[in-house]
């Protein structure tokens, strides 16, 4: 068994995960960790299972984890699963957890089976259950939440110009005086805009959810005496070819997957931390910034948000405090976490 650590990764299929963990098993000090990564069905993950059986991935100790983040309880069981391991030693301590997955629909919406837009719950709902249950299993001083976020989050954000999707002046604020639009896809719907902008405002709703937790979360482990050590970071990874644009008309679909893989190689070459770039830079951007390789970040970085191997500042919703404040009891409400669940002291 490792006695380093394990690095949890979510969504290890998708195109920036499969890139994390090529990049993981190639360097030594960090194929030195053991690897927890999750799909959503591990039957049919062979990418993964390519990337892991490769000579350089030998030395690599590793467990592919079927988990359906839309899935609450399959979440609860995943998490306790893990964290019985750790407990029992079987496993070291998370090191790292690298909240990775995402749902993105550029056509038709879908729910999940409890009624929550789907891109909201594998985006947020279920990787916030999953990092508030996890805590008590990870590395109290080194241990490191890594949220991956989006210009999508981020109505003001010029790479967002392009497809004209917040020009109008009704979608430039996302978060109102409630979660329930976001959580339930009334905001954004089908029926308001049917065409590929309602979906990736869907999408960048979930997006700024998840990026929302990175101050609050933050805030609240500083104030626990055991847990203080830990740091929550995110970082936009920029706009990758990868199979998140699966979902949608076909000429999106054959744009991101027959051109622009090759043409996001030269834009990396003329522009490295530019608004289009390969999976290869952005796992290293990502892998810097969860084991402090980027000198961007400084001496113990926490509450931090990157656009890849630079220093940014998340949305202005994502830092109202007020917005925070009824995102977490929404979210408390969702998930229907206790006491029980998490050692996080204020939980509540």
């Amino acid at each position: 068994m490792s006695t380093k650590g394990t690095i949890l990764l979510t969504g290890a299929n998708g195109g920036l995960g499969l890139a994390v963990v090529r990049n993981i098993v190639s360097r030594s000090e960090l194929a030195a960790y053991h690897g927890l990564y999750t799909v959503r069905d591990s039957s049919s993950s062979q990418r993964l299972r390519s990337a892991l059986g490769d000579a350089a991935a030998a030395s690599h100790s590793h467990d592919i984890v079927s988990l359906d983040l839309t899935r609450l309880d399959a979440v609860r069981e995943i998490a306790t699963a893990i964290n019985a391991r750790v407990a029992a030693g079987e496993i070291p301590p998370i090191r790292v957890l690298i909240l990775n997955a995402a749902y993105l629909e550029f056509g038709a919406q879908t729910w999940t089976a409890e009624g929550f837009d789907m891109s909201f719950a594998a985006a947020y709902l279920g990787h916030w259950l999953l990092t508030l249950m996890l805590l008590q299993s990870m590395d109290r001083d080194h241990g490191r939440v890594v949220v991956i976020g989006s210009s999508a989050h981020d109505t003001q954000d010029a790479r967002n110009n392009a497809g004209a999707q917040y020009a109008d002046k009704k979608w430039q604020t996302i978060f109102h005086d409630s979660t329930e639009p976001i959580a339930k896809g009334t905001w954004s719907s089908t029926k308001e805009d049917p065409s590929f902008r309602g979906g990736y405002r869907r999408y960048g709703a979930a997006k700024l959810c998840q990026v929302m937790m990175i101050p609050e979360l933050q805030r609240r482990i500083d104030a626990d005496p055991v847990l203080k050590g830990i740091s929550v970071l995110g970082i936009d990874p920029g706009s990758t070819p990868t199979y998140l644009v699966r979902r949608g008309d076909w000429r999106i679909v054959g744009l991101w997957t027959f051109v622009m893989p090759w043409l996001v190689v030269i834009l990396t070459w003329l522009w490295p931390n530019g608004a289009n770039r390969t999976v290869k830079k952005s796992s290293a951007d990502i892998l810097a910034a969860a084991f402090d390789s980027n000198p961007n970040l400084g001496e113990q970085p926490k509450g931090l948000y990157l656009n890849g191997e630079e220093r940014m500042e998340m949305a202005a919703e994502a830092r109202d405090p007020r917005k925070r404040d009824i995102l977490w009891k929404d979210t408390l409400k969702y998930t229907r976490l206790d006491e029980k669940d998490t050692i996080l002291a204020n939980w509540a």
